[in-house]
Order: structure tokens, then sequence, then C-alpha cells
């Protein structure tokens, strides 16, 4: 079972502070020619928006049933075309070169070892036409965010929200674990964990999957990144 399935009845309060990304992903996918593939493409949050602006289908890839279980019944809803796939984006394979592969809200973070991002960079550039470009996006760790984070134990997830949840993170193995709860602390609990990535080890996956950097962004806006940003917001191109 997916890490994501428990999460699929509380996943758009879970990720409602996220809007930001989808204006991002809609632009890069109107700009794409050839086919436009999500990969974790959870219940359609992002997928479906870049469907309905460009007209377009994209293929959504992602593990858990439950939330390809919403993302079609979303799809259906509003009238777009996605094609929904459930696999592990580590085997990705297309039938034709896509001209836009992305991965939204960090959801590459979820890749446990430099084995396993390296085979996803790998078969993302395998299944990129010549042009063609993947985006994804991932938070900047900061121990210091992270100690507070740890150090709060058992909070709401946002403001009046009826998710509780608690943060702990590893650094001998760069992991930070996730538990939530819906109503009060002890309910429903549901667990996931993230390894973050620093700006060296990106670069270097982007290198070894022949692939080049085409942008790097702070935020969505398309700020430069600098000392202050808060979030990696990638773009890389297979070379033509």
């Amino acid at each position: 079972m997916s890490q994501y399935d428990p999460f699929a009845e509380i996943y758009d309060e879970w990720s409602q502070h996220m809007t930001e990304d989808v204006a991002f992903y809609v632009d890069l996918a109107r700009e794409a020619e050839g086919p436009i593939v999500e990969l974790a493409v959870g219940n359609g949050r992002v997928a479906i928006p870049v469907a309905r602006e460009t007209g377009r289908s994209v293929i959504g890839i992602d593990l858990s049933p439950a939330m390809l279980a919403q993302a079609r019944e979303r799809a259906d809803a509003e009238g777009v075309e996605i094609e929904l796939r459930q696999g592990d984006m580590r085997d990705l394979e297309l039938e034709e070169p896509a001209g836009l592969v992305y991965s939204p809200f960090r959801s590459l973070l979820h890749m446990p070892n430099w084995r396993d991002r390296r085979r996803v960079f790998e078969r993302v550039a395998a299944a990129l036409r010549p042009g063609g470009r993947f985006a994804w996006n991932a938070f900047v760790f900061d121990p210091l965010i992270a100690a507070r984070l740890s150090g709060e134990g058992v909070r709401r997830h946002a403001e009046n929200s009826r998710i509780w949840e608690r943060m702990e993170y590893d650094p001998t193995d760069s992991r930070i674990d996730i538990t939530a709860w819906v109503d009060r602390p002890g309910k429903g609990e549901r667990k996931l964990s993230l390894w973050w990535v620093n700006r060296s080890e990106w670069e270097a996956l982007i290198e070894v999957a022949g692939l080049e950097v085409e942008a790097l962004y702070g935020d969505f806006d398309r700020r430069p990144f600098d000392e202050e940003s808060r979030e990696f917001v990638w773009v890389a191109r297979k070379p033509v």
C-alpha cells in the first residue's frame, strides 16, 4: 500500500496551503511540445488545471490507488482528459517521448536514497524528447527550522485545521518523519517520510542523467535562487 492511501481522504486539507505552484506548471505545459506527464499525480490537484488550461491530455502516474480514484472522479467532473496510470516513477516508460515531465509538491523527496533518485532522473531523461523539460520543486532544508518543528511536538497542521501533526527529523539519514491524526492526536494515525536533498546533489542528478540546468528559481514567481530561498524550483532540459 502506498503511504499516501491513508492521506487521500484528508489530502485537500493537507495540501491547501500549496497553491502557487499550479500556475508555474501550467505555464511550462503551455510551452511543451509533446506529451505532458506528471509524476506523483495524487488526486489531480495540479494535473487537472494543467489539462483544463492547456486543453491537452496529461499522463498522471502515482502509486496510490486511493489518490488515483479521486483524480479520476475529479477529472471526469471537470471534463478534462487525464490518462491515469498506477505505477512507480522509478519505472517510468512512455510510448511517445514527452515534452514535459514534472513532479510538484516535493514528491521527489519520497525517494530515500541516491540509487532511487538517480533511477528516476535517468528514466525521465530517457522518456523526454530532445529539448524536453523536467521540472520539480523541493524545500531547502534548514536544520534550525527542522529542530524548531521537532521541538514543538504535536501541533495543528494549520490554524483551525482538524489535522494534527508531529514532525521529527533524523540528521543521520537526512529524513523527516511526519505523523498526522484527524480531529485529535492519536485518532486516525497516518505516517509519511521525506528525505531532503541539497543543491549539489540535485545538480549531480541532473548531470548524471545527461540533462542540463535550464533554471533554478527560489520560488514559483521565478525569482532568482539565493541564500534566502526556502524552495528549490528546478527546470532541467534534455539537450537537443
